[in-house]
């Protein structure tokens, strides 16, 4: 994980429990969690061992703001650091997601062009409301690769207008973790595997979250069980 900038607001129904105020709170951190603030990391993939070598090597995947949001606008004046950064480190990935994409265009470095080749952006969208605003510009917007994020899952969703296989990569699904987090329902889950399966877009079930309603009957998942579960649900696919 690469954090450059931790602390997030929060913006629609999937935010409602997120994770980093849960652990913000956990920690006893003496900041709100929704005061953006630059960390420590801020120039994390450049950092150098004592023979001078990059400590990450090439091949490094980097996931991005996964703290905050690389698009929140109170970021916007250390924005273009992060893509000097990572257009230095163009023999490594970098995979952010947001719930901000209608910021993408107004954030995007002069040289972006058509995306640079090492950037992958992920879409978030957690019910049918949010996807009928966000994939639309999402879809639209100057992209190599693109994953649709639908987590948490909190409804079922027909994504199929936007599952081209052209344009999305990836549909990747999960629920909520946490205390008070919402249930998944799993017949939501299979139902975006076969909307995927039918346009020939891959699929990932990354996590159950920590409710998962099967059959009928809720079960309580554990978070150190959370993924090990979803992949045992045997639903990824590779197009």
């Amino acid at each position: 994980m690469w954090n450059p900038w931790h602390g997030c607001h929060k913006i629609s129904a999937g935010c409602r429990h997120c994770y980093v105020y849960r652990e913000d709170a956990a920690f006893g951190s003496p900041t709100p969690s929704n005061v953006v603030r630059r960390t420590a990391s801020f120039d994390l993939p450049l950092k150098r061992d004592r023979h001078k070598n990059y400590k990450f090597p090439t091949g490094t995947t980097f996931g991005l703001c996964f703290t905050s949001d690389l698009l929140i606008e109170e970021a916007d004046e250390w924005r273009s650091e992060i893509w000097d950064i990572v257009r230095e480190r163009n023999d490594c990935t970098f995979l952010f997601f947001t719930k901000r994409i209608d910021r993408l265009t107004s954030c995007l470095p002069s040289d972006w062009g058509n995306g640079y080749e090492n950037v992958t952006v992920g879409c978030t969208v957690e019910n049918q409301d949010r996807a009928d605003r966000r994939l639309p510009i999402f879809l639209s917007s100057p992209l190599r690769h693109r994953i649709i994020v639908a987590a948490p899952l909190l409804e079922r969703i027909d994504l199929r207008p936007w599952l081209d296989p052209s344009l999305i990569n990836e549909v990747t699904v999960g629920g909520e973790s946490g205390k008070y987090a919402r249930p998944l329902h799993f017949d939501w889950v299979t139902d975006m595997q076969r909307q995927c399966n039918e346009c020939g877009v891959a699929f990932t079930f990354h996590q159950t979250g920590s409710y998962l309603v099967k059959d009928g009957r809720q079960y309580h998942i554990p978070r150190e069980h959370q993924h090990s579960q979803a992949k045992k649900a045997g639903l990824n696919t590779i197009i």
